[in-house]
Order: structure tokens, then C-alpha cells, then sequence
């Protein structure tokens, strides 16, 4: 049942948003579009640290979305956790498909490594290679190895923090230093991006195949630590 003050609250809440929608179309449509940001950034690009448009704008021009992401993948990770244990994975892989795997997985993983570096300048960087490193993980859950080759929980619960860590405290230490919140020097930007992107491709590959197990890494049968 609606209370009588509801009758007005709701209709002037609607009316404020469609007004405030109306508003927005139409400036949208007769005012001054203004400089375009692609342009803005790409002439900024020098200045990044690195050459690739793209890990520019992620790592230096909008830095604080990069670490929310981060941020979004850690807390959907812990989400997983509160579930509890992961259930009991697959059975050992066959001979061939255990063949499979053990050629495929450096293969990942060094394909990771390399998608991380040439990101400074081309397509790639922390998200592509750790999409890799994950989905390596994800082969050896697969294939029935324990964990998806996941180290022990403790030492995984610090791997899956990596990068937000470092990216915050670099932005921190920056702000001691005198400079901005993740405001690059610019002699130090390529490394500062560099060291900031090793550190999230390797939460984001733990956080991955993490979050394929669907729960706490199991305890080991034996030790009752986790695999």
C-alpha cells in the first residue's frame, strides 16, 4: 500500500530524472562538443613512459580505474572464498591430454611474459597476460592437477592482493615523494608501469584460475594445508 506522501515523492523523483535525462540530450546535441580526449591523449602519449596508446591512457592517463578493476576482481575473488571449500576437481588426465597440458602450459606462460612486455608498445600488457597465465591454470584444473597448480592459500591469498598492493603504494610512495596520487616522473614512468603491470598480471593469472576452483583452495589430504 502506498502511503499518501509517496504519491508526490515518486512523481517528482521521476519528473527530476527525466528533466535531468532532457537536460542532458540536449546539450548533448547543440552544445560545444569541444576538444576530442583521443586527441588529447595521443598527443600526451610521449609522455606516458610508454609508446602504446593504449597501456597510456590504462597505466598513466586513468590509473585510478586501472586499480578499481583490480579492486572488482580482488572482491569478486574473496566473494568466491566465503562459499567455502572448492569442490573436489576433475580426475586425473589421460595420458594424452596430460601430454597436452604439459606442452601447453610454459607455452602460456611465456606467451604471458611476452604479451606483458610488448604491451609498453603494442597491443598487449597485465590483463592479456594474465587472461594467459589464468587460463593456464585453468588447463591444469582440467587436467586434474590439485588446485590448478595454485601455490599454498596462504601464500596465494598474498598473490591475489599483488597487484593492488603495488599499484596503491606506488601511487602512495608518489605522494610522499611530492608528486600526485599515480603521477609518474617522467624518467621513472616506464618503470614505475612496468613494475606496476608485473604485479597485476600475476594477481590477475592467481585471481583467474583462482576463481575457476569456485571456492577456498582444498586442503592438502595428507598435511590438511591447502595444495
Amino acid at each position: 500500500m502506498i502511503r499518501p506522501l509517496e504519491h508526490i515523492i515518486i512523481p517528482l523523483g521521476l519528473l527530476a530524472i527525466g528533466g535531468l535525462l532532457g537536460w542532458s540530450f540536449f546539450l548533448a546535441v547543440t552544445g560545444d562538443a569541444g576538444e576530442r580526449l583521443a586527441t588529447v591523449a595521443l598527443s600526451r602519449v610521449p609522455d606516458s613512459g610508454v609508446s602504446n596508446p593504449v597501456t597510456s591512457v590504462l597505466l598513466n592517463f586513468r590509473a585510478y580505474d586501472t586499480l578499481l578493476e583490480l579492486a572488482v576482481l580482488l572482491a569478486a575473488l574473496l566473494g568466491i572464498w566465503s562459499l567455502g571449500t572448492a569442490a573436489p576437481g576433475f580426475q586425473p588426465a589421460a595420458s594424452v591430454l596430460d601430454g597436452m597440458v604439459a606442452g601447453f602450459v610454459p607455452l602460456l606462460i611465456l606467451s604471458a611474459g611476452y604479451m606483458l612486455w610488448v604491451g609498453a608498445y603494442a597491443p598487449g600488457g597485465a590483463f592479456q597476460a594474465g587472461a594467459l597465465l589464468g587460463s593456464a591454470g585453468v588447463m591444469l584444473a582440467l587436467a586434474g592437477h590439485p588446485n590448478a597448480g595454485l601455490p599454498s592459500e596462504s601464500r596465494l591469498r598474498l598473490l591475489v592482493a599483488l597487484g593492488v598492493f603495488v599499484f596503491a603504494m606506488t601511487g602512495l610512495l608518489l605522494m610522499v615523494a611530492g608528486d600526485g596520487f599515480l603521477t609518474y616522473p617522467p624518467g621513472l614512468a616506464k618503470w614505475l608501469i612496468l613494475t606496476i603491470e608485473t604485479a597485476a598480471t600475476l594477481a590477475i593469472g592467481a585471481t583467474l584460475a583462482a576463481a575457476y576452483l569456485g571456492g577456498r583452495p582444498a586442503a592438502h589430504p595428507k598435511t590438511g594445508k591447502s595444495a
